[in-house]
């Protein structure tokens, strides 16, 4: 495969620095630029053939409209945010290059793509989503193509559902006053391994903020947790076991 120039805004952290490392690791040469490192923005647009911006939720659109303006017909502009309807369309505003949403489904942590799920929304242009896809199947990722907003509306339930569980979880134990020392002493692996996911989610409050809110679709999943969990509610101060049980068969 013909190598390519990278540059990376948000290369130096998280999981735009793993994909420096990928790129580099193919052969590739990587520029990366962090808020107070390495090239301008304009620099870095017009050296690199590909540009890939990695930075938190809320100001993805606003770097990609920095860097768009600068990048050529034949150049790639692609982001890797957990959203992908609103930096598509800043993307294909913003730049006459060709568009690629990407989002890698995995975090740093893991070692390589194999075995790895990442969504591609293409947004124009034909030369480079077929290098793209070429190189993420070669390295053992598992692609699935889909339009912006069928992305985020998928992950307002992969995502939103689930951290929105998880930090509701976290707040009510906070609320009840136990301490994670006591707590120790009686989980299940299953609550042990909530706990752990629960850290790491907490760990993080600026990252799941963002998912949450900037995702236009998670507050219909908001309505029906609250909707469930109110039927649920009622169930057990009713003391109806039967009435839970019946609403839990409706998912069999």
């Amino acid at each position: 495969m013909k190598k390519f120039s990278v540059g990376i805004i948000g290369g130096t952290g998280g999981i735009g620095r793993w994909f420096a490392d990928f790129f580099r690791q193919e052969g590739h040469a990587v520029q990366v630029t962090g808020r107070t490192t390495g090239m301008d923005i304009p620099d870095l647009a017009m050296a690199c053939q590909v540009i890939i911006v990695s930075v938190p939720i809320g100001v993805t659109s606003e770097v990609i409209r920095k860097v768009g303006p600068f990048l050529k017909e034949e150049a790639l502009l692609m982001d890797l945010t957990s959203l992908k309807a609103e930096p598509v369309r800043a993307m294909l505003a913003s730049s006459v290059s060709e568009v690629i949403g990407l989002h890698p489904l995995f975090g740093p942590e893991v070692p390589s793509l194999e075995g790895q799920n990442i969504v591609l929304c293409p947004g124009r242009g034909k030369m480079w989503l077929p290098r793209v896809r070429a190189l993420l199947e070669r390295n053992g990722a598992r692609l699935v193509v889909t339009t912006p907003e069928r992305h985020d509306e998928i992950m307002a339930v992969v995502q939103g559902l689930n951290h929105l569980n998880t930090i509701a979880l976290g707040l009510v134990l906070h609320e009840t006053g136990m301490k994670a020392e006591d707590l120790e002493k009686f989980t299940t692996p299953i609550f042990r391994a909530k706990m752990e996911i629960m850290e790491r989610v907490f760990a993080r409050p600026e990252l799941y903020a963002e998912i949450l809110t900037l995702n236009p679709h998670v507050g219909r999943i908001c309505d029906l947790y609250e909707k469930n969990l109110a039927e649920l509610r009622r169930n057990i101060r009713k003391g109806d076991a039967g009435g839970l049980r019946a609403c839990m068969e409706r998912c069999v």
